[in-house]
């Protein structure tokens, strides 16, 4: 059997793509069983400096969760389910590489949530997102209503969750769900050279820069400017900062190595 979830690494980027496009990439469990697979193998390498996730085909980043397979479990199979998916998508969150999905058609319900888990989002016109899941007699259940409510606020969230509305490209660029807005034609270029903007610095940095600002912003105030301080102080013990102080003032690029 063909895996449902893809890893290609070019140029220290990682790519990952949901393949299931005949059902519109749609989370079954076996495709979040790849997909640990695969977040196993970025974890461990030292080549990828910047994810990319995607969905096969040109329909669907990913539709949704499985509702077939969900259609006919229990309560308890339910949260197993729920469980196992959280999981996964807390591992993709807390990759301390930088993430980026390219929302190249549907990402509704799970397919949402699984996006929420990335840190950046890229879209176009056709891209459609939302959680239609209370038209099921469900709710979103892979963290949607958390991280939504995060990222645009309560109150845009229950609006988007309580109607089961789905929002196109352009209002979700305006509501704060997309980065960026490109042309279907930029989509995944344009990722790929924001991860090459990304790659020009110091990766020890980035990654510590995601982790301050992934835990700092649960954490209160003074808590989060002593983990900033913290990881900070760390940073001046790498031979990175030498270099890129080093360079600035020389005027010249810096050569970073991660140490």
């Amino acid at each position: 059997m063909s895996k449902t979830v893809l890893l290609e690494v070019k140029n220290s980027i990682g790519y990952i793509t949901i393949n299931r496009p005949e059902a519109l990439n749609a989370l079954s469990s076996q495709v979040l069983t790849d997909l640990n697979d695969v977040l196993d193998q970025v974890e461990q390498s030292e080549e990828i400096r910047v994810v990319i996730v995607t969905g096969a085909g040109e329909k669907a980043f990913v539709a949704g969760a499985d509702i077939k397979e969900m259609d006919v479990m229990s309560p308890i199979q339910a949260f197993e389910y729920m469980t196992f998916a959280n999981n996964t998508f807390t591992r993709l969150s807390d990759l301390r590489q930088p993430t980026i999905a390219v929302l190249n058609g549907y990402a509704l319900g799970g397919g949402m949530e699984l996006a929420l888990s990335t840190d950046i989002r890229i879209g176009f016109e056709k891209t459609v997102v939302g959680f239609p899941e209370v038209g099921l007699g469900i709710i979103p259940g892979f963290a949607g209503t958390q991280r939504m409510s995060r990222l645009i606020g309560t109150s845009r969230t229950k609006e988007l969750i309580f109607t089961a509305r789905t929002v196109k490209g352009q209002e979700a660029y305006e509501l704060g769900i997309l980065n960026k807005l490109v042309s279907a034609e930029e989509l995944l270029t344009s990722a790929e050279e924001l991860a090459a903007a990304i790659m020009k610095n110091a990766p020890l940095a980035v990654e510590k820069a995601k982790h301050v600002i992934q835990v700092g912003s649960e954490l209160p105030l003074k808590n989060a400017i002593r983990l900033e301080t913290e990881a900070e102080a760390l940073l001046f013990s790498t031979e990175d900062k030498v270099e890129g102080m080093r360079a600035f003032v020389e005027k010249r690029k810096p050569v970073f190595n991660r140490k």
